[in-house]
């Protein structure tokens, strides 16, 4: 149990983070859906991206160069995940009464994001019982925050486009932005994987690269909060 709280903790603490600047929460039964279906999307995804590392690597085979790790980051992790996220929040959003409000984009966003990262979290913790605390405090302060931030950008660009800004840009922005931003995070978690010698300058732009990104991300929130205060008074 200790390590299961350890795993899907950091996940609830941002849920509810998102969900207190909500001036109309959504409906629970809502957001809880929308969670299941950030879980359940990884079991297909994890043969997914099998099938694609093996088809760019080969069987057991991992990359060896900045090139290849950086591949790897792209269409290995950030496009097959960002893209079934977005399907889950499609699904979650396109009959949804309660899909009101620009803010409403980013709660479902995050509420899909999180239960993804809660399930891929208690995968890693649960693999790696004998160092489960620094595995556990690790991730809590950079993969599943990285996960939230991720799906802040979804959503925001998903709102913008359901309530008006229907541009090419914004459409694209929805998938292309939170690929972007996850791309470059596991890119940067990974160089030194296969660079040791990059190791510890890649971990310090990869925390300069998260604060600006939460920054970024906490701009979007308020920018949404700001808009529905503005259309409700």
């Amino acid at each position: 149990m200790i390590l299961i709280t350890a795993a899907i903790l950091p996940a609830i603490l941002l849920w509810i983070y998102t969900c207190r600047r909500d001036a109309q929460p959504e409906p629970m039964s809502q957001m809880l859906k929308a969670f299941l279906y950030g879980a359940l999307i990884c079991l297909p995804l994890s043969f997914v991206e099998q099938g694609i590392s093996v088809l760019l690597f080969g069987p057991g085979g991992s990359p060896t160069t900045l090139a290849g790790s950086t591949i790897e980051a792209f269409l290995v992790a950030a496009v097959p995940e960002e893209g079934f996220k977005l399907l889950a929040l499609w699904l979650i959003l396109r009959r949804n009464p309660y899909f009101d409000e620009h803010y409403d984009g980013i709660v479902y966003a995050v509420c899909v994001g999180l239960g993804f990262a809660a399930i891929e979290n208690l995968g890693y913790v649960l693999g790696h019982a004998d160092m489960w605390l620094s595995v556990a405090i690790s991730r809590a302060l950079l993969a599943v925050p990285g996960h939230y931030a991720f799906a802040v950008f979804m959503g925001y660009y998903y709102s913008l486009y359901h309530f008006g800004q229907r541009s090419s840009r914004i459409l694209l922005s929805i998938f292309l932005v939170p690929v972007l931003a996850h791309g470059c995070y596991d890119a940067f978690a990974l160089s030194g994987t296969v660079e040791p010698l990059l190791g510890g300058i890649s971990f310090i732009v990869l925390i300069f690269f998260c604060i600006k990104m939460h920054k970024n991300a906490r701009q979007k929130i308020l920018a949404q909060v700001e808009l529905d205060r503005k259309e409700l008074f």
